[in-house]
C-alpha cells in the first residue's frame, strides 16, 4: 500500500542549549566520581526523559533539602537556579553542593543584586511559579523584585521612584512578548534602566526565530517538549502567532495525534532547550513508518557555544 507523501521541515537550531548539557553533565560526571546516589534539588532540567535517565544511574531528586538525609554526597541545584536560602541551607548542613545553574540565569542574578546595590527599584519580567522566578527573585530580600506577567501588568505598574527603576527577565519567555512588554515599561519609565542586550538566553531565542521561518510554510507544528518546560511551550505559542494554523506540545512520539495529519503534506518539527535529539529523532522514525517521508532542513543559526562544569568537577578533574 502507498504511504501518502510528506515533507517534514526539520527545525536548527533545536533541542539542547549549552546551560542544559551541562547542567546534565554535571550530574552524570557527580555520579561518576562519587557514585550513586547524588541527589537533585528539583528537576535538573524540565524533561521527563531526562530525569528518568539520570534517576536510572543513581541521580535522586527531591523538591527541598529538608528530603536529602544526612550524607557526604553531592546535592546538585538544578539549571533553573535558586533562591540564596538554598545554599545557605546546604552549607549550614554541611551539604556538599554543585550549582548547575545556567550561567546566562547566574547573570540575571548578577545583574538583579547590582541594581539592588544601586538603588533601583527592580521589574522582573516572568511567569510567577517557574523555579528561575523564583530563584531570581529570591536573590534579594522579600518585596525587592516586582513581578511583571503580562503587558497588563507593565501598565498598571506604579514604582515608588520611577527614576530609579530598573528591568530583568526570565531567560525563556516569548522575544516578542518580552519587547512588547519593555516598550511598555521604557514608554511610560524613560529612564528605567535594564541588561544591554536582553536577558532571553541565546538558545531561546535561536529556536524561536527558527520556528518563525518554518511556521507560515507548514500546516502543523510539532514541538518536543515538556509541559512544564516554559521553552518549549513558547515554540508552540510562537509558530502559531506566526502563521502555523495548528502548534502542537509533545513529549515524545506516542502523543502524536496522527488524526491530526489526515490531509497534510507539510509539517515542522522542533524541540525544546531541555530536550534531547533522541526523541526528535524517534518523532522522525514514527514519521517515516507512516508516511513517503521526505526532510528539509532549515537552518536560522549555528550554534557552538559551550559552559565549563562548575569549579569543583573541574579542580578534581585537574587533580
Amino acid at each position: 500500500m502507498t504511504k501518502p507523501q510528506i515533507t517534514l521541515h526539520l527545525c536548527a537550531p533545536r533541542g539542547f542549549c549549552a546551560g542544559v548539557d551541562r547542567a546534565i553533565q554535571v550530574v552524570e560526571e557527580a555520579l561518576r566520581r562519587y557514585g550513586a546516589p547524588v541527589y537533585v534539588r528539583h528537576e535538573i532540567v524540565h524533561n521527563r526523559f531526562v530525569v528518568e535517565t539520570l534517576k536510572e544511574k543513581g541521580a535522586v531528586f527531591v523538591e527541598e533539602l529538608d528530603e536529602i538525609p544526612e550524607t557526604e554526597q553531592p546535592v546538585i541545584f538544578s539549571a533553573h537556579g535558586v533562591a540564596k536560602r538554598v545554599p545557605e541551607a546546604a552549607t549550614a548542613r554541611n551539604l556538599f553542593y554543585l550549582d548547575a545553574t545556567c550561567p546566562l540565569v547566574s547573570k540575571v542574578h548578577k545583574e538583579a543584586i547590582l541594581h539592588e546595590r544601586r538603588g533601583r527599584e527592580i521589574v522582573l519580567i516572568g511567569h510567577a511559579g517557574h523555579p528561575e522566578v523564583e530563584g531570581t527573585m529570591g536573590q534579594l530580600e522579600p518585596g525587592t523584585v516586582t513581578l511583571i506577567e503580562t503587558p497588563e501588568d507593565a501598565r498598571a505598574f506604579t514604582p515608588k521612584d520611577p527614576e530609579n527603576l530598573s528591568w530583568i527577565s526570565q531567560t525563556t519567555l516569548s522575544i516578542d512578548d518580552t519587547a512588547e512588554m519593555v516598550e511598555i515599561l521604557k514608554e511610560r519609565f524613560p529612564s528605567i534602566a535594564g541588561p544591554q542586550k536582553g536577558d532571553i538566553c541565546y538558545a531561546t531565542t535561536n529556536r524561536q526565530e527558527a520556528v518563525k521561518a518554518v511556521a507560515p510554510t507548514v500546516e502543523r507544528m510539532l514541538v518536543v517538549g515538556a509541559p512544564n518546560s516554559s521553552n518549549s511551550r513558547r515554540l508552540r505559542e510562537v509558530a502559531e502567532r506566526s502563521g502555523c494554523p495548528k502548534a502542537m506540545l509533545i513529549n515524545r512520539a506516542a502523543e502524536i495525534d496522527w488524526a491530526d495529519f489526515d490531509g497534510i503534506s507539510r509539517v515542522g518539527l522542533t524541540a525544546g532547550a531541555s530536550a534531547p535529539e533522541v526523541l526528535v529523532e524517534e518523532v522522525v522514525a514514527a514519521f517515516r513508518e507512516r508516511f513517503d517521508l521526505k526532510i528539509e532542513l532549515v537552518t536560522t543559526a549555528e550554534e557552538d557555544i559551550t559552559f565549563l562544569l562548575p569549579r569543583a568537577l573541574r579542580d578534581q578533574a585537574a587533580a
